[in-house]
């Protein structure tokens, strides 16, 4: 079997990141290893997921340049949810800024939202088939 484990995402600071992913988006943290006097291993993830977000904090000026634009202005991540309207309301009551009104697709209920530094993810409850 093989999985994509972790997926790099850039950030100004862990302690920021790990606030806005737990607290406003209600992830778990997976795991927070110090490797060094400046580098941590930061793993975190939605409860039951198994692929987690490794946040490293950008450490050169290309680096610092993408933080908030890792796909260029696309939409980067894909958070599903088994209750859309249920999670939008717990992150909005969090201050997470949605982009869009919700909309149903052929595929779900999606809205795309920012993250603290402004990269786009969508909220999706996919329809059963």
């Amino acid at each position: 079997m093989r999985a994509i484990a972790s997926v790099t995402y850039l950030v100004r600071d862990y302690d920021e990141a790990i606030r806005f992913f737990t607290e406003s988006l209600g992830f778990e943290l997976v795991e927070d290893t110090r490797l060094s006097e400046s580098k941590r291993w930061v793993r975190v993830a939605p409860r039951d997921a198994g692929t987690c977000l490794l946040l490293a904090v950008a450490d050169k000026p290309e680096q610092v340049s993408r933080i908030g634009s890792q796909t260029g202005g696309r939409v980067a991540f894909f958070l599903h949810t088994d209750d859309f309207w249920r999670d939008q309301a717990a992150m909005q009551a969090k201050g997470v800024k949605f982009r869009e009104t919700p909309r149903e697709e052929p595929y779900g209920t999606v809205a795309v939202f920012e993250d603290l530094y402004g990269n786009l993810w969508d909220l999706l409850e996919l329809k059963t088939p």
